[in-house]
Parts: C-alpha cells; structure tokens; sequence
C-alpha cells in the first residue's frame, strides 16, 4: 500500500491511475508521495516518508526542488501534456494580433447602447482595424521542444514559412518536425529575418532576459513578439523602449503584471496555456502515472532533478540508489552485496549534473532488507535507497 498526498483538484481520469490497486489517495498520513498542481509546497511540511512529488504541470517554481533533492527525492513534472493546448493559444493569438482582433472587440464593445446606429458605425470603423495575413508571412521559432515543434509545424501547414532556433533539440523532435521547417544557427537570424517570434524555452540562468536590448536592436521593425513560455524571459525595460521605437509592434504575453499593462502594443492573456480540460486531464495522468512507474519499479521518466532511467525488471528485488555523482559510489554499493553474497542480476547507473541514480536488480529476495538499506545509506553521498 502507497499513500499519497494529494494537493489541488487533480482531475479524476488522474486518479483513477491511483485506484488500479496498491495506493491511497488523499488527505493521508506517512506520504510516500505528494500529487499536486500549483498548490504551495515551500510552506508545506513534508515528511520523511515522502519519496517523491509530482506536479501536473510543467513549472515547478511551487516546489522546493533544491531541499527536496538534497534529501533525495524526485520531483516530476508533466511536459508535453499541454503541448497542444499552448500551441492551438500560439497560433490563435498569431492569427488575431495580425487581424487586430483583440483591439477591434474592445471597441465593439464600446458601441453598447448605440442602438440602431451601431451598424453604421462599425462600417465606418473597421477600416481603423485592417490586419494582415499570416499567410507567407516568416515565424520564428525559438525552442523546438514538446509544444514549439507543434507550433512549427501547424504554422507551416498555414502557409507560414517557419525557421528554427534550438542548439539543444533532441533526436525525438527531430523526427517529429516537418521538413519544411528551415533551421536558424543563431538567434540572429531569427531576430534578423522573422516577421513574428514565438519563444518556448525554459526558464534558465541563461534564458533570463534573452530578448534584451541586444536582441531588439537586431529585430526587423515591426516585429511580433509571443511568449507563452516565461515572462522573465523578456527584459521589459528593453521592450517597452523598442516598442516606443517601433521595433515591436505587438508583444503578446501569458503573463500579465501591472507594467506590462501600462505599456502600448502589449496583448495580456490571463495565462491560459494551459487552462483546457483535456490538458488538465492529460497533465493528472502523465503525473499519476510516472509516480506509479517509480513507486514500484524505482524508473523515472520525466524528473526535473534526477536522470531519466528505465530498466526492465530482471530479479527478485530490486535496490535503488540516489547519491551524488562523485567516483567509487557503484563500487561502494556492489561491494556491500558482495559481502551480503546477494547475486547482481542487472544493473544501471545514470547521472544528472552532481546527482546520480543507480539500479541493482538482485537475483534472490532479502532476508534483511532494513539492514541492507541501512548499510547503503552509510555510504556517504547517498540521500535515499529503498527495496522493490
């Protein structure tokens, strides 16, 4: 039996992947686990028990990542699970800056109780809200992930000619993305030659502020600007000075604060990338599911603080390892079940950055599994271990 605490309301179908057996759901005691979507964790006290936390979402800025990794548990996040609601927002708020949908709606709007004169006004009026086509227009795409690879694609099949920027795109997106789809070396060059920009970068030392100063002088004028990533992404001095300049014409956020709604040109979605039913539903199944997977396997997919690793089950127990990613660690460890005259059946060591995690599938069962896990755990470096 597995207990997890349960934050938010998770979506039922995310549940469910909890009542096929083994796991109770709720408001419990001794939490192997934490479920949850935006819930607060750093005011939260969380057990010892607790092995892992999973949000149903991509941001983890509500979870102590750095304390909770110190003592050796996984955070999960879901990316990709609201891949396509955040593109279908993209590509609509491409369309509607370009029609000027959004400044023609407030002003119908302001034609309430008009009466009878309305229709003569709004044809007199549309001729302030004339837009442009997307249509052979060029979108730059800087990310090529989970959403911008969909993004790029859909604009493409638009009629869009779509160039990409990410030195980092994995093997799998790049099977995904479509051939049309022309590939930039630098930043530049999208700044340089794109008529609209759609960021889908994660939030990083490196990424903060990236479009600066530096990124907007480069900027054909006119420009078009989507975030639907992160707003620190953008530093908003240096973009209220390009609008005023009209380098940008529009910028059309997610995240909305009390400067950006002070400042001309600037679209303010109350962030809704996100916000479909079908994504909070996939977002609770993705989330329910890498718990389970990690509970009674020990694989992780998808953890924002620890590698990625999945083995098949080839013994009678399995042992897993969190420590630091320092030498001698697996020598440690195998050395202890030599003395144990435990049998290796398998096993898989991955690391990420100072961490790493490693697998041990035993050939025979423990008769003495506290004993094991307390001899493992001595080993300095090691945060966690734990028998499946």
């Amino acid at each position: 039996m597995y207990n997890i605490q349960v934050f938010n309301s998770i979506a039922a179908r995310g549940l469910a992947v909890l009542d096929e057996g083994g796991y109770q759901a709720g408001n419990v005691e001794a939490a192997d686990a934490i479920l949850l979507r935006s819930h607060n964790l750093h005011d939260t006290a969380i057990p010892p028990s607790v092995k892992a936390v999973a949000r149903a979402g991509v941001g983890v800025n509500n979870i102590p990542v750095d304390e909770l990794t110190e003592k050796g548990v996984v955070v999960f996040n879901t990316p990709g699970a609201n891949a396509n609601a955040v593109k279908e927002l993209v590509l609509m708020s491409l369309i509607a800056s370009s029609r000027n949908l959004f400044r023609a709606l407030t002003w119908t709007n302001s034609l309430q109780g008009e009466g009878e004169a309305v229709p003569e006004q709004v044809e007199s009026g549309k001729k302030y809200f004339i837009g442009t086509e997307v249509q052979g227009k060029r979108l730059g795409v800087i990310g090529v992930g989970a959403i911008g690879v969909l993004v790029a694609n859909d604009a493409a099949a638009l009629g869009m000619e779509v160039t990409a920027y990410d030195p980092f795109i994995s093997v799998n997106t790049a099977w995904q993305l479509s051939r049309e789809i022309q590939r930039a070396h630098t930043p530049e060059e999208v700044f340089q030659t794109c008529d609209y920009i759609t960021m889908h970068v994660p939030l990083t030392d490196e990424t903060r502020g990236m479009l600066d100063e530096h990124a907007f002088k480069a900027m054909k004028p006119g420009m078009k600007v989507l975030n639907f990533s992160r707003g620190e992404l953008v530093h908003e001095g240096d973009l209220r000075e390009a609008i005023e300049k009209e380098i940008v014409a529009g910028y059309i956020t997610d995240f909305p604060n009390d400067n950006l709604l002070n400042m001309p040109n600037v679209i303010a979605i109350p962030h809704l990338g996100a916000s479909t039913y079908e994504s909070e539903v996939n977002c609770a199944v993705m989330a329910a599911t890498q718990l389970k997977q990690f509970l009674e396997t020990g694989n992780i997919r998808n953890s924002v603080n620890f590698p990625n690793v999945h083995m098949p089950m080839a013994g009678e127990k399995r042992l897993t390892v969190i420590h630091e990613n320092i030498p001698n660690m697996v020598g440690q460890i195998t050395g202890i079940l030599a003395e144990e005259e435990i049998n290796i059946a398998d096993m898989m060591n991955r690391s990420k950055g100072p961490w790493a995690y490693t697998l041990v599938d035993l050939d025979e069962d423990i008769g003495r599994e506290a004993d094991l896990i307390g001899r493992v755990m001595a080993i300095k470096g090691v945060r966690a271990a734990r028998v499946i």
